[in-house]
């Protein structure tokens, strides 16, 4: 195969953005090894097998400096013979933004002494590039070069990609295994520039929502009553989520200190994440269709949605673990994130079925005589919460995903301080939707209103004439009618 006319190597590029639109190449039909297009700063490594090297290229206006081992050259003097140069440990550091004039001062009094300047024979280096050692261990080759940013306009995100100028046909025989080893580090620690305010986000958000937590469990003794096992329920969402953002905010402290995560720490946050998302859409799913206010029974379309979302939740977390667990580059990482997207959606769409029910079921109860006032009471607050989880919805993954891929790299994580904050509102206003009082039109009905009717009914009868008759209401307090 001839590697001049197909060659293959790896492109570094910065990304105008990132999320889901990392990658700033854009797709063409000719191969960037061969003709790089645009004036964005690029560098190219191209393999040459033949030599055992590796030649770097650089595009655009760069001032980040590239190191690596460097190549023997085989250079030929002025009688025409062979000479070998080994360049110094300094002549492999290049100033990408000044490449000729690098070399030329490398080059300084050598060049002046001889006035024949040695040329790199063909299958060398041009003035500017510099050429790496490709080694070869058995039928695996490897080289290693470093990167250092020393300006900050050129801070961002970069994509390192592979290429391989080869006809689109898939061809067995030119296929590739590569692995990659990669170390990034700053000078705070080894998170990136949007990522280092996270580990003080995620712990200061724990300590609100443990807060409204303890705030939430307060109104629940206070009103007891009045409680349900569904205010209970929402408080272990609190705590749980809470619990949750403490080991992320520890999983990143250690990301940022080591290197890497620390296994127990990033399982106890992928279990609490897990139960954290289970809970989330259980309990909001509850809420909607009534449980334990006015029914203790779901009907078979209610168990419906708990049976596809249940599920649909396992599988988005095990998704969300498998891509925190997972680099970007990998085949797979595409797969999960569909999956996750998808998935989400699902159970986003599925919570929202419930509350149209019980909408549905209030506005034809609103127009039965005795009963329109706390339906129609009942049906403007299930109308509310409509509106919060929709906005919820909207504004954690349309909203905050938008502002994700159109902010600077620095800022996005600005992203996750949206996605939490619009959190805390929504647990705070569903709390106060919903909590235990004797005034909230929302646990005012009746468990069952036939019983009522009916007690009615035996009242009027006279059998138990003059005979208190106690009635439970939803509320979970005894009332006395005469």
């Amino acid at each position: 195969m001839d590697f001049e006319q197909q060659p293959i190597g790896f492109s570094l590029s910065k990304s105008r953005v990132g999320g889901m639109m990392s990658y700033a190449a854009e797709e063409s039909d000719a191969c960037v090894l061969t003709k790089p297009t645009g004036s964005e700063p690029l560098v190219l490594f191209l393999i040459h097998f033949k030599d055992s090297s590796v030649q770097v290229k650089r595009y655009g206006d760069q001032k980040n400096i590239i190191t690596g081992q460097a190549k023997t050259l085989d250079l030929k003097d002025a009688t025409g013979n062979r000479v070998k140069r080994v360049d110094k440990p300094k002549q492999a550091a290049v100033n990408a933004s000044q490449p000729k004039q690098a070399a030329n001062k490398d080059g300084g009094d050598k060049t002046k002494a001889d006035e024949n300047t040695p040329r790199v024979e063909k299958g060398g280096s041009r003035d500017g590039d510099l050429i790496l050692v490709l080694q070869k261990t058995n039928s695996s080759y490897n080289f290693s070069f470093q990167i250092k940013i020393v300006s900050q306009s050129e801070e961002g995100m970069y994509n390192l990609n592979f290429h391989r100028c080869f006809s689109k046909l898939w061809d067995k025989e030119n296929s590739f295994s590569i692995d990659i080893e990669i170390t990034e580090r700053n000078p705070g620690g080894f998170l990136s520039a949007a990522e280092m305010p996270l580990p003080l986000l995620y712990i200061s958000m724990s300590g609100f929502f443990f807060a409204a937590a303890l705030l939430w469990v307060h109104v629940l003794v206070k009103h007891r009553f009045n409680v349900f096992k569904i205010h209970w329920l929402m408080a272990a969402l609190a705590f749980t989520k809470s619990i949750s953002l403490i080991f992320h905010s520890i999983n990143f402290h250690f990301i940022n200190t080591e290197g890497h995560p620390i296994e127990g720490w990033a399982v106890m946050y992928y279990i609490t994440h897990l139960l954290k998302g289970a809970l989330l859409f259980i309990t909001l799913a509850l809420i909607g269709t009534g449980w334990a206010f006015v029914k203790y029974i779901l009907s078979d379309k209610e168990k419906k949605i708990f049976m596809i979302v249940i599920p649909l939740q396992v599988l988005a977390n095990v998704a969300y673990i498998i891509l925190e667990s997972t680099e970007e580059g990998t085949s797979e990482y595409d797969l999960w994130k569909e999956i996750l997207f998808l998935v989400d959606l699902i159970c986003c769409g599925a919570i929202l079925f419930p509350v149209v029910w019980s909408i549905r079921h209030l506005q034809e109860a609103s127009s039965t005589d005795g009963k329109a006032v706390m339906n129609l009471a009942k049906l403007k607050l299930f109308r509310h919460y409509y509106v919060m989880i929709v906005c919820y919805i909207y504004f954690t993954r349309i909203i905050a995903i938008l502002l994700k891929v159109t902010v600077p790299f620095q800022w996005q994580w600005f992203y996750e301080l949206l996605v939490e904050v619009s959190t805390l509102v929504f647990f705070v206003l569903t709390g106060y939707k919903f909590r235990p009082a004797s005034n909230n039109p929302y646990l005012q009905l009746p468990l069952d209103e036939e019983d009522v009717e009916m007690d009615e009914v035996v009242t009027e009868s006279g059998v138990l004439e003059g005979i208190s008759n106690v009635k439970k209401t939803s509320n979970g307090r005894e009332r006395l009618r005469d």
